[in-house]
């Protein structure tokens, strides 16, 4: 299946006025996912938020479908949550650890997650395990097969690193988690709608999602999936009465499905611009998709490569749509507001958000361009053009 560009970018209102190359932080929405969302915020102000939600009922049911089609899920896997952290936060905070237990996590893990680790394992006695990368920079495999014993209770990673175009093999440690019988998380903050994913075939049994990067949906939005064979025993460390029925005056029953990660209030305006994202990344086919992420991404590389003082930071033997560089002696923040005043958007990441990874390289900080499909070669030829311009001038 092809893109058809020109259509994708007349559908991107963002387009006309912005070189968008940030979807790693928040990318530009389609017209079908703003007038999603705003038309049930206007619906909302027009007959009440209660009265909209019971009229857009088969709208907001059908999110669980739309998503779970997505990543290649059951409906009743997928849970609502406003944000990728807080989908994290639930999984790994549910799990029951004790003094002496193992978290096993990559070199590239996100700061959130990291400082979560650290902080159960400054209250339980449970242990941290970094798993050091092998020569490309990805998780070593082998390693991790020696890492884990009989003491190991989690492995937790980040699919693709905000610091770079990274892919971790997510489903080779899958196999290896799951032949070990070990709960796995998988934060894909950053794949899903970047590239083709199937949970069955990864093999976690939580993963998280925003939806307001490579999905293209709004802000203060996002899923968790919950897999129901290993995970349907776990009771999530927060409980309303969404994800619970008051049964007796001291008696409660958890819902079965993974709503019960859910909590009753939510962003119903979200949900259904999410739907909608969803439902075009499906449409788009998510194969194509990332087959011409790729093209880009590898295109900007090789615009970046020949650049005097320009290195390239990016790790892994398969990187996606996320493009680092470091430019000699510059200040990366300096050299990004110069951009914007250009109406040129793009990223820095620092040590705060992967301390290991980018301390552990000799890196204070790292520019970050991400293109999503309503990119061009001829914006990347533009950036290129004004990166070099403000440098030479920095």
């Amino acid at each position: 299946m092809s893109l058809d560009l020109a259509r994708i970018r007349a559908e991107t209102p963002g387009c006309k006025s912005v070189l968008h190359l940030n979807a790693a932080g928040s990318s530009l929405p389609s017209q079908r996912t703003l007038d999603a969302t705003l038309g049930h915020l206007k619906l909302e102000a027009e007959i009440g938020g209660y009265e909209a939600a019971d009229k857009m009922r088969g709208t907001l049911d059908g999110f669980y479908p739309s998503v779970a089609k997505l990543i290649g899920a059951e409906p009743g896997e997928i849970a609502y949550v406003e944000n990728a952290t807080r989908a994290w936060d639930l999984a790994f905070y549910s799990l029951d650890f004790k003094p002496g237990d193992r978290i096993l996590t990559c070199v590239s893990e996100y700061s959130s997650n990291y400082i979560s680790y650290l902080q159960v394992a400054k209250k339980t006695g449970a242990e941290i395990v970094v798993v050091p990368d092998d020569r490309h920079g990805q998780i070593d495999l082998t390693a991790l097969e020696r890492a884990i014993d009989r003491r190991t209770k989690l492995v937790s990673i980040s699919h693709i690193p905000t610091q770079g175009g990274l892919v971790q093999p997510a489903e080779a440690v899958g196999k290896i988690v799951n032949d070990a019988g070990i709960m796995y998380i998988l934060d894909a903050c950053q794949s899903v709608g970047m590239m083709p994913l199937d949970v069955k075939q990864i093999g976690c049994d939580f993963l998280s999602a925003t939806g307001r990067k490579y999905m293209r949906g709004p802000r203060g939005t996002g899923f968790l999936y919950a897999r129901t064979r290993s995970t349907s025993h776990i009771e999530p460390i927060f409980l309303d009465n969404h994800a619970a029925r008051w049964t007796g005056d001291n008696e409660y029953a958890v819902i079965g499905d993974a709503k019960r990660f859910e909590n009753w209030e939510r962003y119903f305006a979200g949900v259904i611009g999410l739907k909608a994202a969803a439902d075009q990344a499906t449409e788009l086919g998510m194969d194509a998709v990332w087959a011409r992420l790729r093209e880009l991404a590898d295109g900007l590389r090789v615009r970046l490569k020949p650049l005097k003082g320009i290195t390239l930071t990016d790790l892994g033997t398969t990187q996606g749509a996320i493009v680092t560089f470091a430019a000699a002696g510059a200040d990366h923040t300096a050299l990004k507001m110069a951009l914007r005043s250009q109406d040129i958007n793009v990223s820095v990441s620092t040590q705060f958000s992967s301390r290991l990874d980018l301390k552990g390289r000799g890196l204070k900080d790292v520019m970050r361009a991400s293109v999503h499909v309503y990119n061009t070669e001829a914006e990347l030829d533009r950036f290129v053009k004004a990166l070099e311009a403000a440098y030479s001038a920095a």
